[in-house]
């Protein structure tokens, strides 16, 4: 009975396509419809209908074809929300059509509920499981690119480098710190390191460990720690849970300890004739 409705999608695709956007924007919320441009969501709304009518088509093409649209749309931002809505948004629309046009009646009404459930629920639980593995890659490579820029040593003069840390440090991030440190100064034959804790937020006993074993591991290849950037809150947080940091030079700021660390290699800043 529903043989040709491959034919019929394909024939009034531009018709449910223009019907399926209007739906989802006025049932979707503004992020997803104002991170992209309408000509990218009207582009990619047609290949959702293409998806769709491969599926019901059997074709070979439709697992990779599922895969990449949804890297496509994880990468739109897309909630999967959003696209399991749209589906069944779609169904809904294909549905109203078939019952207009006399195809769909009460006579063949609990047949036609039965071809759409064995035709687009598998449909549901593949996107799902397609989108959840794009996701996990997607959150999985942002992690390790999160990972190399949160601790890096940076040469600022010779023989002297700078680690800005922000944010948390945890097990993990404290383990990076170790490595990056001991990488680079070797790397960069730094004589100093300036370990500036400006943009960390707190500065607990285990925060501090880490930091103390940092500048042991240094010591050991030969270079020196200074810690920069400690506030004053930072500061009576140390005094307060009795951290000793008698190991390291400290500084209040990374320009001070700068100025220091050129002092601690035999130089100086000095101002030219002319300059303010």
């Amino acid at each position: 009975m529903f043989n040709d409705l491959i034919g019929t999608i394909k024939d009034n695709k531009s018709e449910f396509v223009t019907k399926w956007i209007e739906m989802m924007k006025d049932e979707s919320d503004d992020i997803v419809t104002e991170v992209v441009s309408d000509q990218i969501f009207v582009k990619t709304s047609h290949e959702f209908v293409d998806l769709v009518v491969s599926n019901l088509e059997d074709s070979d093409e439709y697992t990779s074809r599922l895969v990449n649209f949804s890297e496509k749309i994880v990468g739109l931002g897309w909630p999967l929300t959003f696209v399991t809505s749209g589906l069944r948004m779609f169904e809904r629309i294909v549905y109203d059509y078939l019952s207009e046009d006399g195809t769909i009646n009460k006579g063949n009404h609990v047949e036609a509920v039965k071809f759409f459930d064995k035709w687009l629920s598998p449909m549901y639980k593949e996107i799902v499981n397609a989108y959840a593995k794009t996701w996990e890659k997607t959150v999985s490579l942002q992690k390790i690119a999160l990972q190399e820029l949160s601790a890096p040593l940076i040469p600022v003069f010779e023989k002297i480098s700078v680690m800005p840390l922000v944010g948390t440090i945890d097990t993990e991030r404290a383990r990076l710190i170790m490595e990056n440190l001991l990488t680079g100064v070797v790397k960069h034959r730094a004589e100093v390191v300036l370990i500036d804790i400006t943009g960390v937020p707190v500065v607990d006993t285990m925060v501090a460990h880490h930091i103390i074993q940092a500048s042991e591991a240094v010591r050991l290849v030969g270079a020196q720690c200074m810690l920069v950037g400690i506030r004053p809150e930072i500061a009576q947080t140390i005094v307060n849970l009795g951290i000793d940091l008698n190991q390291f030079s400290t500084n209040s700021t990374l320009r001070k300890g700068i100025e220091k660390a050129l002092e601690m290699t035999n130089r100086k800043i000095v101002s030219t004739e002319g300059t303010v």
